[in-house]
């Protein structure tokens, strides 16, 4: 097999999560954390390998690394669940395979069976555990396990634990202190602001943030921006779908009052696109 060193992939904005473990000493916790088992592994061993955005519809939130040239692990962050984690990450999986045998010229036509990296994938999951399951099953949740179905890939959930200190724990109370901050404070700096002092105080990821706290607040006012604009364009785009359902009711000849109730525009709202679209 011909080997060619890979890139990372920096198509898109960091986050926290990206960020963080883009550091080498990162990255080997958070494997070991993983692989417990494997006292072995140095950060020398780790190749970042997180990809243009395939995982997620916000760009910033998965993370690919590969480790020692046979394992390929990536993880995606997640705070709301979804069942469809799980096909996210399996067409991630794929995507990142096609690149590693890409980056190296390997033929995959060839008679020889190739040297392939084992992928695991995983989820890290920051909001509250209530019954979601360990792991998703691709083939189990959607086709009820029918072993017909020839695709199949398995999803590691990792929830928060009480207690535990590890890397992965300390991203997760991280998450959770931000959204504490951010519902007291909105999306302000003083919001930035205490959470990194409270992660300081209790020793959540302290010792990145003493390190790197003006890049985490450049990284975090950015994000603030990105968000800001993505759900203002959300709420503009529900207003404009309200009106035009209000135009086609008002065609209907519905009262403007019952348009009203059923839109939540206002009469006045209502009866100045009445006034538009008799001067059209």
């Amino acid at each position: 097999m011909t080997k060619k060193a890979s890139k990372t992939k920096h198509g898109t904005k960091d986050s926290i999560f990206t960020h963080l473990f883009s550091i080498p000493q990162y990255q080997l916790q958070l494997y070991r954390t993983l692989h417990p088992e494997d006292k072995q592994v140095k950060t020398s061993d780790i190749e970042t390998i997180t990809r243009r955005c395939v995982v997620a519809q916000h760009e910033h939130n998965d993370l690919g690394i590969l480790v020692k040239n046979h394992l390929m692990i990536l993880v995606e962050t997640q705070c709301s669940w979804s069942p469809n984690i799980v096909i996210r990450l399996m067409s991630y999986a794929v995507q990142s395979l096609m690149d590693y045998f890409q980056e190296r010229e390997v033929f995959l036509y060839g008679n020889n069976k190739l040297e392939c990296p084992k992928p695991e994938l995983y989820v890290i999951f920051t909001g509250v555990r209530q019954s979601q399951p360990d792991s998703l099953s691709f083939r189990d949740l959607f086709f009820m396990g029918d072993k017909t179905c020839d695709l199949d890939a398995t999803a590691h959930i990792i929830y928060y634990k009480e207690g535990n200190a590890d890397i992965i724990n300390q991203y997760i109370m991280f998450c959770r202190v931000f959204n504490e901050q951010v519902n007291l404070y909105n999306y302000t700096e003083q919001a930035l602001k205490e959470t990194l002092h409270i992660c300081r105080d209790k020793k959540i990821l302290s010792k990145y943030i003493l390190q790197r706290e003006t890049e985490i607040m450049n990284i975090m006012t950015a994000l603030f921006d990105q968000d800001y604009v993505t759900r203002m364009y959300g709420v503009d785009q529900r207003r404009e779908e309200k009106k035009e359902t209000a135009l086609k009711m008002l065609k209907k000849g519905f009262d403007i009052n019952i348009i009203s109730e059923m839109t939540d525009l206002s009469v006045k709202e209502i009866e100045e696109l009445q006034s538009q679209e008799s001067n059209k």
